[in-house]
């Protein structure tokens, strides 16, 4: 919901009966030719049973009476159908196989559309939307399939049943009836554990994926150092392993259950069935009825007690699947973005900054159990201004250039471009008139070229362009200088798509030219990586507005002072907003912007805030100070 509002979030509530549709259609879309195939494997896997027990008994009746030519006729029908069986199972198998790939792949795709279709990232910062994503994507790994194929197995075991069943009447009204008394506590008690294992799997997400980040953070080359420094190694282990306990003893529960119920069952599904046996071995030793009887009776009471067993099973794991495709239905198929904190999807075309950036009395917090951030913000930046943000930690400096660029919407008040609400604006088009620098800029496990085309896709494939603007940013000669250019992949977890086997294993004549290739890429510096960033920045060359959150905040101070010389450069002739705790670089600022508390306290160029005295005074003058040389000793 939206700050404040309590409006629910826009998602789609179905029943099992329309969630089970959904499935289907998904399933027949992925693959229209295999489900076909599949479904008809499903009439012949289910009619193949009975019809290989019925000609089993027919063809021992007809030996005990010696009818020489049905007997061959007989015997061909039954290889025959036990052909046709087996060939089913594996068309069967190559057919679930293929759906299977096609089935992760669209379910896979519609799932992370759904995810970066929110332009806001609320949700993504809400623990609870979390564990729904991660039951989401158990589910779109073959959840889908999962679900069909119980319902394709429960329709296939229905034909087998029925044909037994009708096979038993004319054997044994009484065995028939007694087979399908003996299915109603079984069905009961199947649903109920199924209701169990999914609350208990609802009840462990929460751990699993706490287990699952430890586990990853372990492997982690980025937390490695302050892991081995720190002696973490065992720490993180062990709470690890402790989530993995915990989760561990839910499925345990659940197990212990299944098993006393099971087994309890078993038991009774036996006595019924040996009951039966027994009762019909005798009447047909009694003369009532023929030796293939015995046969056919044998066959329908195991085949039916299997069949039965395995569909409940997969009817409860239905039951289940459903539950976690209820949460992949929910997220792919909502309708607005309500816990991103946007509104309805607007259109209204965005032309460049002419007029001026405003905000009027901003408001924001994340929902109404946290304190204010933002208290009644007012700022205007004018085209070709910069701007520079300053305050301490905490005064709400990067949430307020997470709401210009609408990441989140104001709780209260309003951003206007040249007077128009910045919520009636088309998003894309916003976000394509600005340029930004967060401070905790991203690193991707790409190339470098990737690295910096990721800040204008457009330009991806301008060579000249991506250079020009690692030029600017001073990291075109480090990055030249990487072992395939600009084509170095920035990562040590992979290696290049490129590099060939010969190379790693050492075997074959490609192997002389290549094995000097590194088997995995490389990392850059901290300072590198900042650069990179502000190259990503300086390639959308149009934008009009740029964003620079703390953007040499890993530099030296040579090339500090060189990166902030090209901002300037950057800068010139578009709007800017500046926030640095380095007061020494937001100097030329035309107007600097002192945020306290979440209110602006103080505006004004550097001079006449120093001559106020007020907060930025303060914290220049302690800056200063941490640089003056100091007094010599008396």
């Amino acid at each position: 919901m939206t700050p404040d509002s309590g409006r629910p979030a826009e998602e789609p509530q179905l029943g099992p009966l329309r969630l089970a549709a959904a499935a289907v259609a998904l399933y027949v879309r992925a693959a229209p030719v295999a489900a076909a195939a599949r479904i008809a494997m499903t009439l012949v896997s289910g009619l193949s049973p009975v019809a290989l027990a019925w000609f089993t008994k027919m063809l021992l009746d007809r030996l005990a009476g010696h009818r020489g030519p049905e007997v061959w006729v007989t015997a061909l029908a039954l290889a025959l159908t036990g052909a046709v069986t087996a060939l089913a199972q594996h068309l069967v198998t190559y057919a679930d196989g293929e759906i299977g790939r096609r089935v992760t792949l669209r379910t896979q795709g519609e799932l992370f559309a759904a995810v970066t279709r929110e332009q806001g990232i609320g949700d993504l910062e809400n623990p609870a939307f979390q564990d729904r994503l991660r039951l989401a994507q158990q589910s779109s790994h073959g959840g889908p399939q999962q679900l069909v194929g119980a319902i394709l197995v429960t329709a296939q075991s229905a034909l087998t049943v029925a044909g037994f069943l009708g096979v038993l009447i004319t054997v044994s009204p009484l065995a028939a009836f007694l087979v399908l008394l003996s299915v109603a506590p079984t069905l009961w008690a199947q649903l109920r554990l199924s209701r169990a294992r999914t609350d208990m799997l609802l009840r462990t997400t929460p751990r699993t994926r706490r287990q699952i980040f430890y586990a990853m953070l372990l492997m982690d080359v980025r937390a490695a150092k302050e892991i081995r420094l720190f002696g973490l190694g065992d720490f993180f282990r062990g709470r690890m392993l402790d989530e993995l306990d915990a989760a561990q003893r839910g499925e345990r529960g659940v197990d212990r259950a299944t098993l006393g119920t099971e087994g309890s069952l078993s038991l009774l599904t036996a006595m019924v069935s040996g009951a039966v046996l027994v009762a019909g071995a005798v009447r047909i030793d009694s003369g009532h009825g023929n030796v293939g009887d015995i046969s056919v009776l044998t066959g329908a009471l195991a085949t039916v007690q299997l069949t039965v067993a395995s569909t409940l099973a997969q009817i409860a794991d239905a039951s289940q699947m459903l539950v976690l495709f209820s949460h992949y239905i929910g997220i792919t198929r909502r309708r607005s973005d309500p816990a991103g904190r946007l509104g309805p999807a607007a259109t209204g075309e965005v032309d460049p900054l002419r007029e001026a950036l405003v905000l009027t009395d901003v408001w924001f917090r994340y929902d109404v159990g946290h304190d204010w951030i933002l208290k009644g913000v007012n700022l205007t930046i004018r085209p070709g201004e910069s701007v520079a943000l300053v305050g301490l930690n905490g005064a709400g400096k990067t949430t307020l250039t997470k709401l210009l660029c609408r990441l989140y919407e104001p709780t209260r008040g309003t951003i206007t471009w040249d007077g128009a609400d910045l919520r009636t604006l088309d998003i894309a088009r916003l976000r394509a008139r600005i340029g930004v620098v967060f401070q905790d800029h991203m690193s991707y496990e790409m190339s470098a070229a990737d690295n910096i085309a990721v800040g204008d896709l457009r330009r991806a494939g301008d060579t000249q362009r991506l250079r020009e603007a690692a030029r600017r940013a001073g990291v075109d000669s480090a990055l030249s200088a990487l072992p395939r250019g600009y084509d170095t992949l920035l990562s040590r977890m992979f290696i290049p798509d490129d590099e060939e086997p010969a190379a790693r294993t050492g075997r074959g004549r490609k192997a002389a030219r290549t094995v000097t290739r590194p088997e995995t890429g490389v990392l850059l510096s901290g300072g590198q990586w900042q650069r990179l960033a502000i190259a990503r920045a300086m390639l959308r060359t149009d934008a009009d507005l740029l964003i620079l959150d703390e953007p040499s905040s890993g530099l030296d101070a040579v090339a500090e002072s060189d990166i902030h010389r090209s901002l300037r450069h950057l800068r010139r002739g578009r709007s800017s907003l500046l926030i640095s705790h380095r007061l020494n670089t937001v100097r030329d600022a035309d107007r600097i912007v002192v945020l306290d508390g979440g209110c602006v306290t103080e505006e004004g160029d550097h001079r006449s805030l120093l001559a106020a005295k007020g907060i930025y005074a303060e914290l220049f003058t302690l800056q200063a100070d941490g640089y003056r040389a100091a007094p010599e000793p008396a």
